[in-house]
């Protein structure tokens, strides 16, 4: 079990708000789930998606009454990250800030390790 104070993934403030208010409109989904694919512009890209539950191997977090589910083979490129939501003049997504990535996209979307 890992200890809520040493979670491998942190989750904002601005992010828990987002995602608590996306899934008040939605009838299936009951929290957000985070996974990594190969693929995108840098090697890897960030692929989030509304679920209805997590994954038998999913690290759950939770901040707020939100959820985010993680998918634990995605850890080692992305562990000491951390998911926020940015609501910008060219537009609003939830955004990962990855210590682990040498290069991204410019969209934020894809990296490298």
């Amino acid at each position: 079990m890992i200890s809520p104070d040493t979670l491998p993934i942190t989750l904002t403030e601005n992010a828990a708000k987002r995602i608590c208010k996306v899934l008040q409109t939605q009838t299936d989904a009951k929290m957000l789930r985070l996974a990594v694919n190969g693929g995108g512009c840098s090697g890897f890209q960030y692929e989030f998606s509304l679920v209805p539950g997590p994954e038998a191997d999913d690290l759950i977090i939770e901040r707020d009454g939100a959820t985010l589910a993680v998918d634990v083979a995605a850890l080692d490129l992305i562990s000491g990250s951390e998911v926020d939501f940015i609501d910008s003049l060219i537009g609003a997504s939830f955004q990962v800030q990855n210590p682990n990535a040498k290069s991204g996209c410019g969209c934020g979307a894809s990296f490298s390790v």
